[in-house]
């Protein structure tokens, strides 16, 4: 994931962790939505734009994350791994914010491969 995407990516986690969610939200709603959907969709969008093809759910999942199914579970999964691969990253390698993803030069619809 290249640097502005990643800066993007902990921007909307971190507005979603602080329930900022009308900051998300199209402003022309006028504040007409339920907090929990917008919750929900945000959740099941940051699940969907994983820097790794392979840890995004299939849209088969996303069908019944979206249906109310399965959601809060993969969520919580996410969540743990997150924060390990965070400690990971900054205990094993603190300095390489320099190192550049390899594929945030190929297109998003070339990344996900076929479902």
């Amino acid at each position: 994931m290249d640097w502005y995407l990643e800066q993007k990516f902990a921007q909307v986690k971190g507005l979603l962790k602080d329930k900022k969610l009308e900051t998300l939200v199209d402003a022309d709603l006028q504040g007409i939505y339920t907090d929990d959907e917008v919750e929900q969709l945000i959740q099941v969008a940051l699940l969907c734009t994983q820097s790794s093809p392979m840890e995004r759910p299939k849209m088969s999942e996303v069908v019944r994350m979206l249906e109310g199914d399965g959601l809060a579970e993969r969520w919580e999964e996410w969540q743990k791994e997150e924060i390990f691969r965070q400690e990971f990253n900054h205990t094993h390698h603190p300095n390489t914010n320099w190192i550049v993803d390899s594929s945030s030069h190929i297109p998003p619809d070339e990344l996900s491969g076929p479902r």
